[in-house]
């Protein structure tokens, strides 16, 4: 079963193809692209074990000469030095303007390749194929790249849109279940921003936590219309001048956990479920929400494995003091993504910090 979902830009739109077997034959969906024949092919060890000779024989049958940047896998490896590595491999493989970055990983390789792509030369080509769900429903869509800074996650960065994300629903099969479950949240933020029923589905499903209890047709779902609601968010706001900024749903307490955590305790799905769950009941107190909607995505949440709860050891000040530091702020207003229904959000920065401390306080370590 095969979808195609296109990315409608003014510039340069793209596809995203979810296809089993898909990186077996990426050359093939390169191909027409017209791309220059030098391909720098980014991933990690673990992944680049897996999938590596697969995706470097499909390439060069379709013509294209390949070399390996292979970077550290890990949230703490989003760096300017790993950024660093990639464009001496850019320099020594002799890219050109017309070269192609290729990503094959989750949402770090991603975002860096991605990065070293919209800077190098000033812009060159970039492919996304996604290995994890995370990246798959939400980090390789949308051209948004970048690095961690010390003080706070993706604060260098760049929109580049990719040419093409190829997903193979296939490699998800090597994925750890933290992983897996870590993607479940963003699948879970498209049905609570966008797509009740998605939402609904969800819900209705047995189990959640592991990938083997959910079935082909399922997944199929999960994947198409998480990229449908990604897509139409992005075709509309390319680079979150408005409405865009919906997206960043449990993001904004999210980032500052997984900052504060310095990037190793917490993985980033884990804190946006963390944030998400922040976020409704910031939305319940504010009586924007309802305290069975809420409960609604609590039960979800908690259904896939993922915590609702801060941390042990985090300060709730720390926290507060952190959100200050994020990229959404406006006249140093903290902006929140706040949920009104099962399907529909808001984007405020009338919170107060009373509330804000009061709903830390309540979702503290016990």
């Amino acid at each position: 079963m095969k979808s195609v979902i296109t990315v409608e830009l003014p510039q340069q739109s793209y596809d995203i193809v979810v296809a089993p077997e898909g990186v077996a034959h990426l050359g093939n969906w390169m191909e027409p692209l017209k791309l220059g024949k030098k391909v720098l092919l980014v991933s990690n060890p673990i992944v680049f074990n897996h999938y590596g000779a697969k995706l470097n024989a499909s390439l060069a049958a379709t013509g294209f000469e390949v070399s390996h940047c292979i970077l550290p896998a890990g949230e703490r490896y989003k760096t300017l030095n790993s950024i660093q590595k990639l464009y001496d491999a850019a320099l020594n493989s002799r890219l050109e303007r017309s070269s192609t970055i290729v990503a094959l990983g989750g949402g770090v390789i991603g975002d860096m390749a991605g990065f070293a792509a919209a800077t190098w030369l000033r812009g060159i080509h970039f492919v996304q194929v996604p290995t994890s769900l995370l990246a798959m429903v939400d980090a390789a869509i949308g051209g948004k790249t970048g690095v961690n800074h010390p003080k706070g996650k993706n604060l260098i960065g760049a929109f580049h849109q990719p040419r093409l994300v190829l997903i193979d629903p296939q490699v998800l099969t090597t994925l750890p279940t933290r992983e897996f479950r870590a993607g479940m949240a963003e699948v879970i933020k498209y049905g609570v921003i966008w797509d009740a029923e998605l939402f609904a589905q969800l819900e209705a499903a047995e189990r959640l936590d592991q990938p083997r209890y959910i079935s082909e047709d399922l997944l199929q779902t999960i994947l198409t219309r998480s990229c449908q609601s990604k897509a139409h968010v992005v075709s509309k706001d390319e680079k979150e001048a408005g409405l865009r900024a919906i997206l960043n749903y449990g993001h904004t307490i999210g980032h500052a956990v997984e900052s504060l955590t310095g990037y190793r305790v917490v993985n980033h799905g884990e804190a946006v479920a963390i944030g998400m769950e922040a976020a409704g009941r910031i939305a319940v107190e504010l009586n924007l929400w309802t305290p069975e909607a809420c409960d609604r995505q609590r039960a979800l949440i908690e259904k896939t494995g993922l915590p609702t709860r801060l941390p042990a050891g985090l300060k709730i000040d720390e926290v507060v003091a952190t959100l200050q530091t994020d990229k959404k702020v406006q006249a140093g207003k903290v902006r929140f993504v706040l949920p009104t229904e099962i399907g529909t959000v808001k984007v405020t920065d009338e919170v107060p910090s009373a509330v804000v401390h009061q709903v830390l306080q309540a979702i503290g370590s016990p």
